[in-house]
């Protein structure tokens, strides 16, 4: 024992001091010594083993050792995984022997192995987190370094005829290197990884092993590659070789060939030939395998040694002689063993019928006989089928098959001749050849390799020591494993390794199940807080584990200490109070009562699973008082932990780094949330942390607690949009609290964090269903607004889009209580609204304009519309920052004759967006189906537009006509369907929800009012309002008509004047297109009638009198056809009123404005009163539509259209206009050729007389009379004539004016009109009379001549 524990001494001054030069070495010392002793579990020395865990633990202890095995072994491709074999065996060790198996050890060597192991693998992880904290700190884990060795060695390929692989050489640095990063060992090490991972697929299933490792070109492809990984791999099952070569595949022979032509048995014996050949693997079992190995054997000896048998076939059958010989020779089990005289019989006359000589097969018989035919492996220990290493560089195949952590456990320890044998073999081998490199790496980045091979076996360790063991100096180790464990992967990122790490520490809390806690768990609950103090900046989602641990103690602190649950803070009756006061109701103190069976208690005493959100949540039944006992005993373990610690966690984030504290508050609302969401006992814990949380680090740079927010934010609104109606409210209020200290700070200009802030109050208000939660955020804005008034800046248009929401809600205290607090805020604060930001005066004018629609009270909206002309005032004194220079700019136009001269800013102006959502609110407020909002928002808007005209720029007038005030009068446009129209007129509201006649009246005399007093500015409008007065007059409803009517004479007669010829020349073909618009669609609901088939009504027989005396009932009629001769009566009254009033508007305009009219303007005039009158004629020529019309109205009992009266009056307008023009200005006459348009209206007047008369003309040219039989007039149309004859008076008066050329010039063409109109029967004698007067006056005299 003295010489093994001096052995190791030396062993360890050689690896502290000396490793860097003896790297080979050490790699073949270290699984002799240490590994062997460490790996042997069932029957180990006690002493040695100690001694083994001893020179571990103080390797342990020095980070730069560790690191450095690692890198040059466990990242070496080439050498044994020793720093992986390290911490498997302490694991083994650590887990103690298997169950059911038997063992030399006691049960107190058994513990103390056990504590040792787990000692030693605390002290490896703590070393880690040492040497990565030296890395960081000098800051060089960018800068690795290599230092160079003097050891003898190789860094490159073995080729010494039968070893190396060309596919490893890659990996090898050059021999001069002298750097060696973190990338290239990870390559190296990841090459390793894929390597093993062949090899252990080919130790179970050869020809899958071996596609796997060429497909990943890990070996080559062709079969003198796979022939030499099999010969010079000692990591293969010697087996599976031997079951691979035997293979009859393909690919599997070709193999199997060039791996028998890589031997050179040249000059070598037979014996010793066939002894060499089968080092390297174990014959198959089955004959026909054998067979093919030996024939292929057999021909490669003959071909290396010519003249050693006559044929292949004697070597042949000699191999398999041999190989029967050792069998039997050396197998126990055969009795009757093989003599030499034996052996030589059966060789007899195998070399082609001939014998060997026989001392030849003596010789062979007896080294046969003295030295068995083994495998390498067979000469030292049994090969590991799961090998972890292979040395192709070191060759030490007997030496490593040591280092296998899966050795048989039966082996005893001690001395072995035949390893000593192998390892000075070994060293002679090596002797003389290249050196190797050793790396000293100072890179971080190794570590995270280095967990990913430890961290398993340490989480093993320490969980279950922890589990199983109530030694609080394991349990102590376990819990400080556990803690550097997570520091090390905390800090490398590896996020899988550090939440199994925290994950098992929370577990064993035992905090979800209270009443089986100990001392230990107690322990682990201080180490999570120490994780959470220590290593914070590194958990980020382990946070999680960590907060939902402190919301359990907490939780069991409450229970003991007899608090009331947090179910009584959401059945407070204020939810503006801020502190929240426990009601007296709670529970009695635990500590004081031994039983007491309370549903909290109980769940919490029956425990949960760890994953469960609510411990206990599935309980039921009662306990026994023995377990409420031993959970008070457990609580009282918990007083170790008190509030200070559980706070300090919380106070400690402040100290986070901005990642930290983005994922630790991620992480306290996701508790938040589970202990909320409790469907029996919901918590409030996390919630008044958070409120904590964002008060101590409400100093941290804006751009990291922006992230914080957006996760409180969407934090917020989750929970306040819960289905717990208690849980939402207390949420909110917790939201208030929070808002109200953030008010406290100052913000400065154009910064939006106060917006942000408040925006889960608009998002909750816009989404939730229930009137308490939205009306209890009404009141928070309101109570905050009022008393932080003058710290509110971005947050001003949060607060409006609350307000906005509230103005649409259903419940009417809510949009009340909202407007109170608006109607505050305009009328006392409003400085402050655009104190910062002036688009919030935008989102005020919206909010407003919103209280405009409110259904509840009539009132709101029309103070609302108050405070929109209150904002309008303050808009343009100046209220904004941005309007001082845009009302100087505005302002200042200069007229000069009319025309300005100077421009103010164009659209540009920085005002206008300001103007536009106010007054286009107002334009679409005029369209309100209450005629008191209508009447007010249009009065307001108007009063806005004059008062602060002045302040626009033309451009922006130009946008206010198009976009705001030209809308407004889209309900007189004749847009509308026609049935929609006849529909309103008959329903006795001729504008449906639109405008009334009270209300198109102010409309319109606002409008003309505006263009008056702007009239310098907005003259380009000029078109665009006569259209609207157009659209008026145009209307089939009497009232806007006369509305029109009047709007367009007064504002003609005040800016007529001042109107240009072209703009006078606007207006009349705007009156010409009015009238000349609606007939199209007219006259298709004219021909609506076509269809309709009225009896006793016929083409031939419309011109007859007699046929219209037939009495018609409704019953003759369909109700379709009522309906819709009822509709073309209606329609036929409406256009003809139109057609009459527009006529009527140009006559007035003319007798007013006759002095700045032109020529042009006379002709338009001239156009406007032929269509009318032709249109009318036009009308009173189709008998057939008459008849039916009248018909109908005589069954629908309804007042015939005035077709007779509109023909009447529109040739008399015609007529009377030209007889004006031809007594104001006689230089007009040729110029616009008046008296032939004169001539040509008579004529067309009597011809429609006589016709009337039923007096048919005949035609001038004709040589004599032709007679006609002349029918009797019917009453009707006598009524007609008479209606007609002071039309006939007014067009035989007017020609007889003419001058006496002039009548001599066209009386030729009318006489023949004349001389019927003598014939003609006639309803009175004016005719004859103004007839009379003709003849005496001018016929007369004519003829005289």
């Amino acid at each position: 024992m003295a010489i093994f524990q001096l052995q190791c001494s030396i062993f360890m001054n050689l690896l502290s001091k000396f490793r860097s030069g003896l790297k080979k070495e050490i790699g073949m010392f270290f699984p002799m010594l240490i590994l062997r002793v460490l790996e042997n579990v069932l029957q180990p020395s006690f002493l040695q083993k100690m001694t083994v865990l001893n020179i571990l633990d103080k390797l342990a202890q020095d980070p730069q050792i560790i690191i450095d095995i690692f890198v040059n072994y466990d990242c070496d491709v080439d050498a044994s995984n020793i720093f992986e074999r390290i911490v498997n065996g302490l694991l083994k060790t650590a887990l103690g022997p298997p169950a059911g198996s038997t063992t030399a050890l006691s049960p107190a060597q058994d513990i103390t192995f056990r504590h040792e192991s787990v000692k030693c693998l605390v002290s490896i992880i703590k070393s880690m987190g040492t040497w990565m904290d030296q890395q960081i700190r000098i800051g060089d884990s960018y800068l690795p370094k290599s230092t160079e060795s003097c050891s003898t060695g190789e860094n490159h390929l073995s080729s010494n005829g039968e070893e190396g692989n060309a596919s490893d050489h890659e990996f090898h640095p050059d021999v001069n290197s002298e750097f060696s990063d973190a990338a290239t060992l990870e390559q190296r090490r990841a090459y390793k990884i894929e390597l093993q991972k062949g090899i252990s697929l080919f130790n179970r299933k050869p020809c899958k092993g071996i596609d796997f490792l060429t497909s990943n070109k890990k070996v080559g492809s062709s079969p003198q590659e796979v022939a030499l990984f099999l010969k010079n791999t000692t990591s293969l099952d010697q087996t599976k070789i031997g079951d691979y070569l035997g293979e009859r595949e393909e690919f599997s022979l070709k193999v199997m060939h060039a791996y028998v032509d890589s031997f050179n048995f040249k000059g070598m014996d037979f014996g010793e030939a066939i002894r060499f050949f089968l080092r390297g693997f174990r014959l198959p079992g089955e004959a026909q395998k054998i067979d093919r190995i030996m024939e292929k054997f057999a021909e490669r000896y003959c071909k290396c040694n010519p003249s050693s048998f006559s044929s292949a076939d004697t070597a042949y059958v000699l191999a398999y002689s041999v190989i029967m010989l050792n069998t039997d020779a050396h197998n126990s089990m055969v009795k009757d063993k093989m003599t030499k005289a034996d052996f030589i019989r059966n060789n007899r006359g195998i070399d082609d019928g001939k014998d060997l000589p026989e001392e030849y097969l003596g010789t062979l018989y007896d080294q046969i006989v003295r030295s068995e035919i083994k495998m390498n492996a067979d000469s030292s220990a049994p090969q590991s089928k799961q090998a972890n290493s292979f040395n192709r560089l070191l060759g030490l195949d007997g030496l490593l098959n040591l280092m296998n952590w899966q050795q048989k456990e039966d082996k005893v320890v001690g001395a072995n001749g035949l390893l000593i044998r192998h390892i000075q073999e070994q060293f002679k081998s090596k002797s003389g050849k290249s050196e190797s490199v050793y790396h000293a790496v100072a890179d971080v980045a190794i570590l995270r390799f280095m967990v990913e091979v430890c961290w398993g076996p340490m989480l093993a360790a320490f969980s279950v020591t922890l589990d199983q063991s109530d030694d609080r100096i394991a349990t102590s180790e376990c819990l400080q494993g556990f803690r550097h464990a997570v520091h090390v992967t905390a800090v490398m990122g590896m996020q899988t390794q550090r939440d199994a790490f925290v994950t098992s520490v929370a577990k064993f809390t035992f905090l979800h199940c209270a009443a089986d806690m100990k001392q230990k768990n107690v322990d682990a609950v201080k180490a999570i807080i120490s994780i959470a103090i220590e290593d914070g900046d590194y958990l980020h989602e382990a946070w999680e584990h960590i907060l939902t641990c402190l919301s359990r103690i907490e939780h069991l602190q409450l229970l003991g200490e007899g608090a009331p649950p947090d179910a009584s803070f959401f059945t407070s009756s204020s939810v503006e109070s801020e502190e929240k006061v426990p009601k007296t109701s709670g529970f009695p103190s635990l500590k004081k009562k031994g039983t007491l069976q309370n549903p909290a208690v109980v769940a919490v005493v029956r425990g949960g699973s760890y994953d469960s959100t609510s411990v206990g949540i599935n309980a039921s039944g009662l306990v026994t008082p023995e377990q409420i006992n031993n959970f008070i005993s457990n609580l009282n373990l918990l007083d170790q932990i008190g509030s200070l610690e559980l706070n300090h966690v919380f106070a400690h984030s402040q100290r986070l780094n901005s990642e930290a504290i983005v994922a630790f508050v991620k992480a306290l609302c996701k508790v938040s949330i589970s202990e909320l969401q409790s469907p029996t006992d919901p918590r409030v814990f996390s919630l008044t942390k958070i409120v904590e949380i964002a008060h101590y680090n409400m100093n941290r740079i804006r751009l990291v607690w922006s992230r914080i927010w957006n996760v409180l934010s969407d934090f917020f609104v989750s929970v306040g949009l819960s289905e717990n109606l208690s849980v939402a409210i207390f949420v909110m209020d917790s939201l208030r609290q929070l808002a109200m200290k953030f008010l406290e700070r100052e913000e400065l200009a154009n910064y939006n964090f106060q917006n942000e802030f408040l925006r889960p109050f608009v998002i909750v208000m816009r989404k939730s269903s229930s009137a308490e939660i939205r009306e209890l955020i009404v009141r928070c804005i309101s109570q905050m607004v009022l008393s932080r008034v003058s710290n509110v800046k971005s947050g001003w248009k949060s607060v409006f889009m609350v307000f906005t929401v509230a103005a649409e809600d259903e419940r009417k205290n809510i949009v009340l209580l909202a407007f109170e607090t608006m109607e505050k805020i305009v009328r006392e604060f409003f400085p402050y609204i655009t104190e910062t930001e002036t688009t919030t005066f935008t989102d005020c004018v919206r909010c407003l304009l919103t209280f405009t629609n409110s259904r509840f009270n009539s009132d709101v909206s029309l103070n609302a519309i108050a405070f929109l002309r209150f904002c309008a005032v303050k808009l343009a004194e100046g209220g904004l920052v941005c309007n001082k220079k845009s009302s100087v700019d505005g302002s200042s136009i200069a007229v000069a004759n009319g025309v300005p001269v100077v421009e103010s800013s164009t659209d540009k102006d920085d005002h206008v967006s300001y103007w536009n959502p106010l007054l286009s609110g107002l334009s679409k407020l005029t369209c309100d189906p209450r005629s008191a909002i209508r009447k007010s928002s249009l009065e307001v808007l108007f009063n806005i537009l004059k008062d602060h005209g002045h302040l626009f720029s033309r451009s922006f007038w130009d946008s206010l006509f198009c976009s705001v005030i030209f809308p407004l009068y889209n309900s007189v446009s004749g847009k509308r369907d026609v049935s929609d129209q006849y529909s309103a007129s008959v329903s006795g509201n001729p504008e449906g929800s639109l405008w009334d006649s009270e209300t198109s009246a102010v409309a319109a005399e606002c409008l003309i009012d505006l263009l008056v007093s702007f009239f310098d500015v907005v003259r380009s409008q000029l078109p665009g309002v006569v259209s609207v007065l157009m659209e008026f007059i145009r209307s089939p409803v009497q009232g806007p008509a006369s509305t029109g009517v009047a709007g367009l004479v007064r504002l003609t007669g005040v800016l007529g004047s001042r109107f240009s010829d072209e703009e006078w020349k606007e207006i009349f073909l705007a009156l010409k297109d009015a009238a000349a618009s609606t007939v199209p669609s007219f006259m298709k609901v004219l021909r609506t009638m076509n269809n309709i088939d009225i009896p006793y009504i016929s083409q031939s027989s419309a011109d007859v009198d007699g046929s219209s005396d037939h009495e018609m009932t409704i019953e003759d009629f369909d109700d379709d056809n009522l309906q819709t001769a009822a509709y073309v009566v209606s329609r036929m009254k409406n256009h003809i009123a139109s057609q009459l009033l527009i006529a009527q508007v140009a006559t007035d305009l003319y007798k007013m404005h006759q002095q700045s009219l032109s020529a042009v303007n006379i002709k338009i005039l001239l156009e406007l009163y032929s269509s009318i009158a032709s249109h009318a004629h036009q009308l009173n020529t189709d008998s057939v539509l008459l008849k039916k019309l009248q018909k109908a109205c005589s069954v629908l009992e309804l007042s015939g259209p005035p077709m007779v009266h509109f023909e009447n009056e529109s040739y008399l307008n015609h007529l009377n206009f030209l007889q004006t023009l031809l007594a104001y200005d006689p230089s007009w006459h040729d110029e616009m050729d008046l008296e032939p348009e004169f001539v040509a209206v008579c004529e067309n007047i009597l011809s429609i007389y006589l016709n009337c008369t039923g007096f048919v003309s005949t035609n001038k040219s004709d040589a004599g009379l032709v007679l006609r039989w002349k029918h009797p007039l019917s009453s009707g149309k006598k009524e007609e004539i008479a209606a007609r004859t002071p039309l006939v008076v007014s067009a035989l008066q007017g020609l007889n004016a003419l001058n006496k050329d002039s009548f001599r010039k066209y009386v030729p063409h009318l006489f023949h009109l004349l001389v019927d109109l003598v014939r003609s029967e006639h309803a009175s004698g004016e005719v004859q009379q103004a007839l009379s007067n003709m003849f005496r006056s001018s016929i007369g005299p004519m003829i005289m001549e």
